[in-house]
């Protein structure tokens, strides 16, 4: 495949204030071997050249102080959402800044909820979700996602019913595309789910961070779309900070229609003064939604595609013991170690010090739910993705005893 933008390039983060790199958990790295950072949710990619042209246009103004959101911003989130995503009825009154997702999904909770409540989530679940909201007083009731006889991951709807019943749940969350498993739900599975929470009541957040990426030929379905019900009942969370690797700059915003939700979460997020948007932010979102934008991010889904459908072929040919599902979005891989580990008569604490050992910085599974899972980025180059998999394919998974 040949590409406009660059997508091969081995950057060099050292030194460059990176967790991915200069931060990277797990132990010791032999001598030899460079570090190749698997882990924590950020691209080893060059972003869009879209936004440091932006960036760098509003750095040329000497003047950095206080500024309310512009009208172009606002109008740059519709046209997304529209080309992307073929939302039509979306106005700037219904969008909201939010510094993370995660402050969102809290000021979401508290509107939905009160202090104990419980909350639905799908378990494995993505370990932001089990911090942010048991740190404020939740308790997270998980319903497992069940693997089906071709290792897809499906929503149980009976035991979803059984625990809103029996927990008294008013609310839930939604994880579209689901992180770790990688799952876009079809919108008929989002429909059946949202039937579920209109029969007993639940408000939904739906975290949508990572709509934009999604592979192969699958497709985002907003769950606000799914009917009016959802429309009316469903606080979604978007962001660039995943699709252009803009983390560090901080930025997310919200979708609600119902005004009455929208407004109480406007106020809960003013008693805290968190939601304040940096000017940089800003324009680099403006940056990332044009024209340009999205023809950076239909290569980006090309390339991700690529490096999770050879990781997948690969694992499943080389190393026995270990399952996974393909990913359908995200660049992330959650494997299931527990054949191999018990085999081998190895921790997992083990394991994932072998892999740090050879170099490839990948992410323990176990705060995702997963009791043998550990979680792999593919968004890096495809030749470091296969360089990866052949230094664990040799020295950890097939290595000599």
């Amino acid at each position: 495949m040949t590409f406009k933008y660059d997508f091969t390039s081995i950057m060099d983060r050292r030194g460059k204030d990176s967790i991915a790199v200069d931060h990277a958990p797990g132990g010791d790295t032999r001598e030899g071997f460079d570090r190749i950072p698997m882990w924590v949710a950020d691209m080893n990619f060059p972003t869009c050249p879209t936004i440091t042209e932006a960036i760098a246009r509003r750095i040329q103004h000497p003047a950095y102080g206080y500024f309310k959101p512009s009208d172009e911003y606002y109008h740059s989130i519709i046209r997304w959402q529209n080309n992307r995503n073929g939302v039509e009825e979306l106005e700037a009154k219904h969008i909201g800044y939010e510094n993370g997702v995660l402050g969102g999904v809290i000021t979401a909770m508290n509107v939905f909820c009160s202090e104990g409540d419980n909350i639905l989530v799908h378990v494995p679940t993505y370990v932001g979700f089990t911090h942010a909201l048991a740190g404020k007083g939740f308790h997270l009731v998980g319903s497992p996602l069940v693997q089906d006889e071709n290792g897809i991951w499906r929503m149980d709807y009976a035991d979803m019913e059984k625990k809103i019943i029996e927990n008294h749940i008013h609310a839930a969350i939604i994880c579209s595309p689901h992180n770790p498993c990688g799952r876009v739900w079809t919108g008929e599975e989002l429909a059946k789910a949202l039937e579920l929470f209109e029969k007993h009541q639940v408000y939904v957040v739906s975290d949508e961070i990572w709509s934009d990426l999604i592979l192969d030929d699958h497709r985002h379905i907003p769950t606000q779309s799914v009917n009016a019900w959802a429309h009316d009942h469903v606080a979604a969370f978007y962001a660039p900070s995943k699709t252009f690797n803009l983390a560090g700059l901080i930025g997310a915003y919200h979708i609600v229609y119902n005004d009455w939700i929208r407004e109480r979460m406007d106020k809960e997020s003013s008693t805290t003064h968190y939601n304040s948007m940096n000017v940089l932010s800003m324009h680099a979102l403006i940056g990332a939604y044009q024209e340009e934008g999205s023809e950076w991010v239909n290569e980006l889904r090309q390339v991700l595609s690529q490096n999770a459908a050879d990781a997948y072929a690969y694992i499943r040919e080389h190393f026995a013991g270990v399952s996974l599902a393909k990913p359908e979005g995200t660049y992330m891989l959650f494997l299931d170690c527990r054949e191999w580990c018990m085999e081998h008569d190895v921790t997992m604490d083990e394991l994932l010090r072998k892999g740090v050992e050879v170099g490839v910085i990948w992410q323990d599974g176990r705060p995702f739910h997963g009791e043998y899972g550990i979680r792999m980025n593919l968004a890096l180059p495809h030749a470091k993705v296969m360089e990866a998999l052949s230094r664990l394919d040799h020295y950890v998974f097939n290595a000599e005893q």
